[in-house]
């Protein structure tokens, strides 16, 4: 099973950054300007300009194990690796490994070691609850790259979305909980999702609808009426239009109007990460206090919450339904490779 989610850089330093935005910002699913005109902005304004910019915000957010993004999700490997031992197949029959869609550890190197351990299928799962071109779908073009240098090919088999499943709302509603029986209530639950240019939802990208079903499903879940939340888009970049209303702005407006606590979350977000540690907790908060807000509380992502492992462990045993995984009655790779060396000498 491959677990994967969008990618950080290895530091942060203007160099790594640097490397980790080429990457990122060279994917046609994430940028779909025509090469001929992306090409000379990226490489001769954005990469020369934004990463000491980003590199001091990642720099905000580090930890000493490393970036939040990386660890939360090596720990979320883990932990499902060991759900799936008591609920499912016992290890070494069903192996969990994750991935970064950019950075390290790649997908194609991932899929390598769990080609190299004798993985005959594998389960793709994105840590993004929402579909979306820019995200599940490079996660997908990725994986499919890799299959195409192979001369014998693992089966697969994608999670495209799980934004309504009844496991992950729940496990929404139980962090939303969890923070007001700590800090209590805000008058406002702003449930804000990463954004993407509106010309996606306009050539029939569902994200937009799928962020919208998530919160109305949480916001059911919290009993929450209308006017008690709101849904915002995050992360704009470029001078295109993306979806709206935009996050900061929305925050600041409310606090002009007399709101004067909110409680911000960010559900398509499965682990922190610098769009939620710093733009959010940071920049956002900032920019409310800054425009008359008297309190804001952000609400951490799921993280390694137990309820969120759970379901995510639910959802991939759905998905394996059907697929057998006991080991096939056939040598390693290596003891294969070592066969064929022996009759090349032998001929």
């Amino acid at each position: 099973m491959l677990l994967v989610n969008l990618g950080t850089p290895d530091e942060p330093t203007p160099a790594a950054v640097r490397r980790y935005l080429r990457e990122f910002l060279s994917d046609p699913r994430v940028v779909e300007i025509p090469r001929v005109l992306w090409w000379p902005i990226l490489n001769g304004v954005i990469l020369n300009v934004r990463p000491a910019k980003s590199a001091a915000k990642y720099a905000s957010i580090w930890t000493a194990q490393g970036s939040p993004l990386a660890v939360w999700t090596a720990k979320q490997a883990a932990l499902l690796q060991g759900y799936l031992g008591e609920r499912g197949p016992k290890p070494p029959q069903l192996l969990v490994r994750h991935a970064m869609r950019y950075g390290n550890p790649s997908v194609a190197a991932v899929l390598d070691e769990l080609k190299a351990a004798n993985a005959t299928r594998v389960l793709v799962v994105p840590l993004y609850p929402q579909y979306a071109a820019a995200t599940t779908a490079s996660v997908n073009d990725a994986v499919l790259t890799w299959q195409l240098r192979q001369r014998r090919q693992p089966e697969l088999r994608f999670i495209n979305h799980y934004h309504d499943d009844p496991g992950y709302i729940d496990a929404l509603a139980q962090r939303v909980h969890s923070h007001w029986m700590q800090s209590g209530r805000g008058d406002r639950l702003v449930l804000s999702f990463h954004g993407v240019p509106e010309r996606s939802l306009l050539l029939g990208d569902p994200y937009h609808c799928e962020c919208q079903k998530t919160a109305r499903l949480l916001a059911k879940r919290l009993d929450l009426a209308d006017g008690e939340w709101l849904v915002t888009f995050q992360s704009r970049f470029g001078k295109a239009k993306w979806l709206g209303p935009y996050t900061e702005p929305t925050l600041v407006e409310l606090a002009r109007q007399g709101v004067g606590r909110i409680d911000v979350m960010c559900p398509g977000f499965a682990t922190d990460c610098l769009e939620t540690l710093e733009e959010i907790a940071q920049e956002a908060r900032d920019a409310f206090l800054s425009a008359g807000g008297r309190s804001f509380e952000y609400i951490p992502a799921l993280n390694d919450q137990h309820e969120w492992i759970a379901a995510l462990a639910a959802i991939t045993l759905r998905h394996l339904q059907g697929w057998p995984l006991e080991p096939e009655d056939r040598p390693s790779l290596e003891a294969q490779r070592v066969r064929a060396r022996a009759m090349g000498a032998s001929s």
